[in-house]
């Protein structure tokens, strides 16, 4: 097969589309990490070594951010519930009383009239 093979940067980029011929050239000069192949053989994509100077790759987490609502487990099953900000698990407080007037001025602004 004479496909381009796909070839990504460290950070999941995509660096270019490359003959066999020139991903040879790249793995003998030890740019390559890991060549992912397809179960009948042939080169699926290939991934680069991080160079230096250039940024690490992120962790899923740091795109996601804070998980604001979690699995509450329930006896009736699993069930979604809020991320209390104060620790409190009651059920109605969502804001420690310190925050509360803050957090309401906020909600308050985001309700479209």
């Amino acid at each position: 097969m004479n496909a381009p093979i796909p070839v990504y940067q460290a950070d999941g980029s995509l660096y270019a589309c490359v003959s066999e011929q020139r991903l040879a050239r790249l793995q003998s000069a030890g740019l390559v990490a890991r060549v992912v192949r397809h179960r009948k053989g042939h080169v699926n994509r290939a991934f680069l070594f991080l160079r230096p100077g250039e940024a690490k790759p992120l962790s899923a987490s740091s795109v996601t951010g804070t998980r604001y609502s979690y699995k509450e487990p329930l006896e009736h099953g699993p069930a979604w519930e809020l991320k209390h900000l104060g620790g409190n698990r009651d059920g109605k407080t969502y804001a420690p009383p310190e925050t509360r007037a803050v957090f309401l001025q906020v909600v308050a602004d985001c309700v479209v009239v």
